[in-house]
């Protein structure tokens, strides 16, 4: 049985930098049961250190018999949180959250933390492939790029988290098909302005295996077709150059 399967059982180029998505170009459909379901749960404080122990706690805790149970996830993966804090180092102010491989722990995760539209400006979570680090750096994200989602600040509190949460579910439920193995993580930002959300994949060159990330992507999301979403290379982003173009949009 597919990992999406699983998951829902369980739960019930020339085109400018950004692309902002605006009130009347979302389509408005009802979240799926498992979206409600993990919207509606519960919060924590910023970094919850207290969180993190708790989920160690609880993951030794099960007994065989619960483990045997578990739906295993195809990647392990690793939530990371970001406050700036411009006192300190850039990767001083990463911080690992916590590990999980199982649909169960995913939805413990997430219900555990504060959504992504209750985090302060200037805050980021990213859900990441484990080996992978969230940076430009790593070897696996070097060659690669990412799909680029700008989100109006009005729209935080209606639309961020539902687009954040079918990101993860992306993620976590393996829905690339063959190009799944391409997918690094993804990163989303607060920010005074507008949010972001970036879908990252490790090789930007691989033109088919980008765009079937990217078309995908875009119809988990319910986007409008109206909308256009591009596709930057980290190089590029790297470089800051002023008339940054979308290497590929969909």
């Amino acid at each position: 049985m597919a990992t999406s399967e699983v998951m829902n059982k369980v739960e019930g180029g020339g085109h400018k930098e950004e692309v902002v998505v605006k009130e009347k170009e979302v389509v408005k459909e009802k979240p799926s049961e498992a979206t409600a379901e993990g919207v509606q749960a519960g919060e924590a404080k910023d970094l919850p250190g207290s969180f993190k122990t708790q989920r160690r706690k609880a993951h030794k805790e099960h007994p065989p018999e619960v483990l045997s149970k578990l739906h295993p996830l195809q990647y392990r993966w690793v939530l990371w949180f970001f406050k700036n804090d411009r006192s300190r180092a850039w990767q001083d102010n990463l911080q690992l959250v916590t590990k999980f491989n199982t649909v169960e722990d995913f939805w413990a995760v997430y219900s555990h933390i504060k959504l992504a539209s209750k985090l302060s400006s200037g805050c980021d979570y990213a859900l990441f492939k484990e080996g992978i680090l969230p940076m430009w750096e790593d070897n696996r994200n070097k060659q690669g790029g990412r799909w680029l989602l700008s989100i109006d600040k009005q729209l935080r509190h209606f639309e961020l988290d539902r687009l954040w949460l079918e990101t993860l579910l992306c993620l976590v439920g393996n829905c690339f098909e063959e190009y799944s193995r391409e997918v690094c993580g993804a990163v989303v930002n607060i920010r005074t302005k507008r949010d972001k959300i970036a879908l990252w994949t490790s090789e930007a060159e691989d033109k088919a295996g980008v765009m079937q990330i990217g078309q995908i992507y875009k119809e988990r999301l319910g986007i409008s077709t109206k909308t256009i979403i591009g596709y930057q290379a980290h190089a590029d982003t790297a470089a800051k150059s002023n008339n940054l173009a979308n290497k590929f949009v969909v």
